[in-house]
C-alpha cells in the first residue's frame, strides 16, 4: 500500500491509501459522514479483499476528515474532493473506474456519476432527504453553537482526526436530497447493500431507489446488519461478486 497525497480544486491536500495491482482498473472508496479512509478498519478490509482480486483501490480522506487538510464539511466540498480523486487516478493512467461509497459517501459517489464511471457499489447510501435532520442528530449545545457560529464542532476521543467542523450547509444538504433528481440520470449498474436494522439511513430509501436505477442494478439486504459493517464478510462477498461482473480487469 502506498500513501498518496493529491489536491482538490481548492488547493487542499487530500490523503489516501493506494493499493496497487497489475490492472488498469481502479475502485475509489468514499467514506461516510465524519468518517475517514479506514472507516474503523472496515474500509481497510474491503480494500485489501478487492486488491487480492487484482483491483487497484484508492481509499481517501475527504477534506476536513482523517489526515486531509482542515476544512468544514459540506456535501459540495466532498463532491469536489471525489471529482479531484477521479482526476488524480486518471493522471496515473487508470482507465476503468468503479466507485464504492458508504452512507454519505454513497450520495457523493452518485453526485459524481459521469460516463467515465463503469459501476458503483454503495453501502447504506444516502439517497433521500432526512427531514429535521439537525434537531434529530445533534444535542442542544451543538445546535446552540450552530446558531451562534454557523457550524458544529464534533470532538472524538479516538480515530485519526479528533476535531471535525460540520458546516450548517451540511445539515441543509442532508435535508434537501431529492431522490428522483439524484438517481434519474445514473446509467451504470449500481449495487446497493443495506442492513435491515439500519437506524441511520432507512432501508426503505434504498428499496425506493431501485425504481430509478438501471435494470441491472440490484439491492442486497443483509439481515440483522445495522448502519456499520456488521457481517463484513457478506459485504465483501457481494462487493467482489459485483465488481467481478461489472468492472472487468
Amino acid at each position: 500500500m502506498e500513501r498518496v497525497i493529491f489536491k482538490n480544486s481548492r488547493g487542499l491536500n487530500l490523503v489516501g491509501n493506494l493499493y496497487s495491482a497489475s490492472s488498469k482498473t481502479i475502485i475509489i472508496m468514499s467514506h461516510g459522514f465524519t468518517g475517514d479512509k479506514s472507516e474503523w478498519g472496515s474500509f481497510d478490509k474491503i480494500a485489501e479483499a478487492l486488491h487480492k482480486e487484482n483491483y487497484n483501490v484508492l481509499a481517501f480522506d475527504f477534506s476536513g476528515s482523517g489526515e486531509s487538510d482542515d476544512d468544514s464539511l459540506t456535501v459540495d466540498k466532498e463532491v469536489d474532493d471525489l471529482k479531484s480523486a477521479i482526476k488524480y487516478v486518471k493522471s496515473r493512467g487508470f482507465t476503468k473506474i468503479g466507485l464504492f461509497g458508504h452512507s454519505l459517501g454513497g450520495l457523493v459517489s452518485l453526485k459524481n456519476y459521469n460516463n467515465d464511471i463503469t459501476t458503483m457499489v454503495l453501502t447504506a447510501p444516502v439517497t433521500n432527504k432526512k427531514e429535521n435532520y439537525g434537531n434529530k442528530k445533534f444535542n442542544s449545545e451543538q445546535l446552540k453553537e450552530l446558531e451562534e457560529k454557523g457550524y458544529i464542532t464534533k470532538i472524538r476521543d479516538k480515530g485519526i482526526r479528533r476535531k471535525i467542523i460540520i458546516d450548517k450547509q451540511m445539515l441543509k444538504d442532508r435535508e434537501n436530497v431529492n431522490q428522483e433528481e439524484l438517481l434519474k440520470n445514473i446509467k451504470c449498474p449500481v449495487l446497493i447493500i443495506h442492513g435491515d436494522q439500519d437506524k441511520s439511513v432507512p432501508l426503505e430509501d434504498s428499496k425506493n431507489a431501485m425504481q430509478y436505477l438501471s435494470n441491472e442494478s440490484k439491492l442486497e439486504i443483509i439481515p440483522r446488519a445495522t448502519h456499520g459493517y456488521d457481517f463484513i464478510d457478506k459485504f465483501i462477498e457481494y462487493t467482489i461478486s459485483w465488481f467481478t461482473k461489472y468492472l472487468p480487469k
